[in-house]
């Protein structure tokens, strides 16, 4: 989930750490045609306009539309690898971060998205992130950045994705006042992800783990 160095926010950071080892991994430490189209659309509008809207995919696995605020963008590089499968990863796990901060924004308040693109402890990392947030009163604002995107492809409907995060212009915002939480950039705005995704009967690349690590040397740009 795109979190925030914002006082609020660090303090949710830590919070969901300690609760869920690391952000939403638990104690692990760990195609076709469409998602190639899919994957072109996500680059395409994730270069545009900051928050247009995606255009839903396959509707033969009901893909949720997953659309942002306007004052929220993501962006995503390195989505074609030049391999199918690869690129249905990347796509969908694009979808999976964006999923998660519409919820948090309040653009997608039932989470159908997010119960769509996650799985087992990485859904459950995903609704407490999104419940934190609630809890704090607080959204997400600004530009996050994902990049160095690597994935692997392990035995069959299984991947292992790598990226990191650059959140220097990501901020928390307070949803009553509107106020903005902004902080200097540090180490700690980047952030180092490690995540499992396995495709579901549907053909949809679901996140079933993930694990982060704030301050990674890997990811300093």
């Amino acid at each position: 989930m795109t979190r925030r160095r914002p006082s609020v926010l660090a303090a949710l950071a830590l919070t969901v750490t300690s609760a869920l080892a690391l952000f939403g991994c638990g104690a692990d430490d760990s195609a076709s045609q469409d998602a190639g189209e899919r994957e072109a659309a996500v680059a395409d509008a994730d270069n545009g306009a900051a928050g247009s809207p995606r255009p839903s995919s396959s509707s033969a696995t009901g893909r949720p539309r997953i659309d942002l605020p306007s004052d929220l963008r993501l962006v995503f590089e390195g989505g074609r690898t030049g391999d199918q499968v690869k690129d249905a990863v990347l796509a969908d796990n694009a979808e999976r971060m964006r999923a998660v901060d519409a919820a948090i924004a309040g653009t997608d308040p039932a989470g159908e998205a997010v119960g769509f693109y996650n799985t087992g402890k990485a859904l459950e990392a995903a609704t407490s992130w999104v419940a934190q947030f609630e809890k704090a009163n607080a959204t997400v604002t600004g530009e996050v950045r994902y990049f160095d995107r690597k994935v692997t492809l392990k035995e069959e409907g299984s991947a292992l994705l790598t990226f990191c995060a650059d959140e220097s212009k990501g901020f928390s915002k307070d949803r009553t006042t509107g106020k903005i939480a902004k902080t200097p950039v540090t180490r700690n705005s980047f952030v180092r992800y490690n995540t499992r995704l396995d495709r579901n009967s549907d053909g949809v690349w679901q996140t079933s783990q993930i694990l982060s690590t704030r301050g990674a040397e890997e990811c300093q740009s």
